[in-house]
């Protein structure tokens, strides 16, 4: 989608406003004791309370469609986790992504927090996730390319002893939850489809705390594993492609990790 008015972005930082307000419960809910199950119904009942619809349900093939308000994805489940009936505890590494359809306009974003403190070594995995995430967004500029949105996400990660996966990509939003262009969180300075002023992109990237980035899909056909067993961090930010700089719609840049 591209933003061509005051008024439409206006209307959909109305949009990402009550999504980043439903998103903060599910992060102050995501604590030890709790299950990633009910932290899906807390976003169910909050999503009906907001006069919105959970966008994440019902995608997918007729025969095997998603069935709930969030991906929870723990430890090594890199993406796409089904909201699961087990209790979180200390030290776990839990990815909460989420989205909504308030009346047409579509959000699509996700925060990453230990479980109680984290290890230095998840520590340092959610920062470098983070980090490069977060680089990547900000090339979010008329005038750049998809790839200097990749290529700044890769670096930084690769750079620390980390991997990205590929086999999964930030994507447009607007009217509906994916949308053109693609956004790799991998690529080549300079190459790819330039941006242009009011692109609405979710920029995100799943890292796994090794240089192995192979993964596979359990038999349920949605969640997503490392191959090696290794954790993985992931966040996700829409943006809005500016003249001189990217406007995060969804901000959760200062939220703390643990």
């Amino acid at each position: 989608m591209i933003i061509n008015s005051p008024q439409a972005l206006k209307r959909y930082q109305q949009a990402a406003d009550k999504s980043m307000i439903i998103l903060k419960r599910l992060f102050d809910a995501t604590v030890e004791g709790v299950t990633p199950r009910q932290i899906d119904q807390l976003a169910d009942s909050e999503c009906q309370k907001m006069g919105v619809i959970p966008c994440f349900k019902g995608v997918g093939p007729k025969n095997n469609r998603y069935r709930f308000a969030t991906c929870i994805s723990v430890n090594d489940t890199v993406v796409h986790g089904i909201p699961e009936a087990k209790v979180l505890k200390k030290g776990d590494l839990v990815k909460v992504d989420f989205g909504i359809n308030d009346d047409g306009w579509f959000t699509d974003h996700c925060f990453c927090k230990s479980i109680g403190q984290a290890s230095p070594a998840d520590q340092q995995l959610m920062a470098v996730a983070r980090k490069a995430i977060i680089a990547g967004a900000k090339q979010a500029v008329v005038g750049k390319k998809i790839g200097d949105i990749g290529q700044q996400i890769q670096s930084i990660v690769e750079g620390a002893g980390f991997s990205v996966v590929k086999e999964f990509v930030g994507h447009g939003i607007g009217h509906d939850m994916h949308d053109f262009p693609q956004i790799p969180a991998y690529g080549v300075k300079g190459t790819g489809i330039k941006l242009q002023e009011g692109m609405v992109l979710c920029v995100e990237a799943q890292v796994l705390a090794s240089k192995n980035d192979q993964i596979y899909v359990e038999d349920n056909g949605w969640t997503v594993k490392s191959a090696d067993g290794s954790k993985s961090a992931m966040f996700e930010y829409m943006v809005v492609v500016g003249k001189k700089e990217a406007m995060f719609l969804t901000d959760t840049r200062d939220w703390p990790l643990f």
